[in-house]
């Protein structure tokens, strides 16, 4: 175990589009960026917006295939392969913290999109282990704040916790031909912005209160609760960092914050 002021800090990253797997643009050279600024870490931990199932999981082969879980675009993105380790060993420390909620021991998934487009910027090696812990759609928001405070003795044993989505994600509503972001969707993200500067936890467990914002912001939830995992296990005495924020298509939030980040 690493001593307290080599812990690990926690990130979640605004994946956007498949395409930025592939793309030098302002979010993927922040997602570099923080891969150089980070302690190396030992192992990865990822809470996928992709890996939305029934129950825990968490993948525990040690060879994780790359998943294309999306569909329409160029054959040159479903050529991509992140071709990291998985950590066996890590997947059964994540069960054991989980306790008593029962997580699969799964050996049928590997890494999505969602973790790979992000991971492939800021770790490009694909030499540093990789585990996905999946989103267990059945369970209320709460839960998945209350398993993310479980989480927090990886940060004190190297392992980097991050999660991918987006704050504001409504592919319905996309301005497909670009154009500014929807006020609906501005209004939410700021006030989540608010939520992680003031530690307000809670606002951000309890986001459906700002009514029809969040409604268009979060028609289905499986992106935003990442967001939740990553604000619990901030400490009291951290600070949220906001390292790129901004919107695509008018309805895709890419902001990207990270807790504990090292001073420079």
């Amino acid at each position: 175990m690493q001593p307290n002021d080599s812990r690990m800090p926690v990130v979640f990253f605004g994946h956007g589009s498949p395409m930025n797997a592939l793309e030098r643009n302002r979010y993927t050279d922040v997602w570099r960026k923080l891969g150089e600024s980070i302690p190396p870490p030992k192992a990865i931990l990822c809470v996928s917006a992709h890996w939305y199932t029934e129950g825990t999981a968490v993948t525990a082969m040690g060879r994780p295939k790359t998943i294309h879980d999306f569909y329409g675009f160029p054959q040159v993105l479903f050529d991509v392969q992140y071709p990291a380790p998985g950590d066996p060993q890590l997947a059964s420390r994540v069960r054991e913290l989980l306790a008593p909620t029962e997580v699969n021991m799964d050996q049928s998934w590997g890494l999505d999109h969602g973790t790979w487009s992000v991971l492939r910027h800021a770790y490009p090696e694909a030499d540093i282990p990789v585990v996905q812990l999946s989103i267990d759609g059945t369970r209320p928001y709460g839960f998945h704040y209350e398993i993310g405070k479980r989480l927090a003795p990886l940060r004190d044993e190297g392992v980097l916790v991050a999660g991918s989505g987006n704050v504001v994600h409504n592919l319905r509503l996309m301005r497909r031909g670009g154009g500014a972001a929807f006020d609906w969707a501005v209004r939410f993200n700021e006030k989540m912005r608010e939520a992680l500067a003031d530690r307000d936890h809670q606002a951000l467990v309890e986001f459906e209160q700002l009514g029809e914002d969040a409604r268009l912001s979060v028609p289905t939830p499986e992106h935003y609760l990442p967001l939740l995992y990553i604000a619990a296990l901030q400490r009291e005495d951290e600070k949220m960092s906001f390292v790129v924020d901004g919107f695509e298509m008018g309805s895709l939030g890419m902001l990207t914050v990270v807790a504990g980040m090292p001073a420079n």
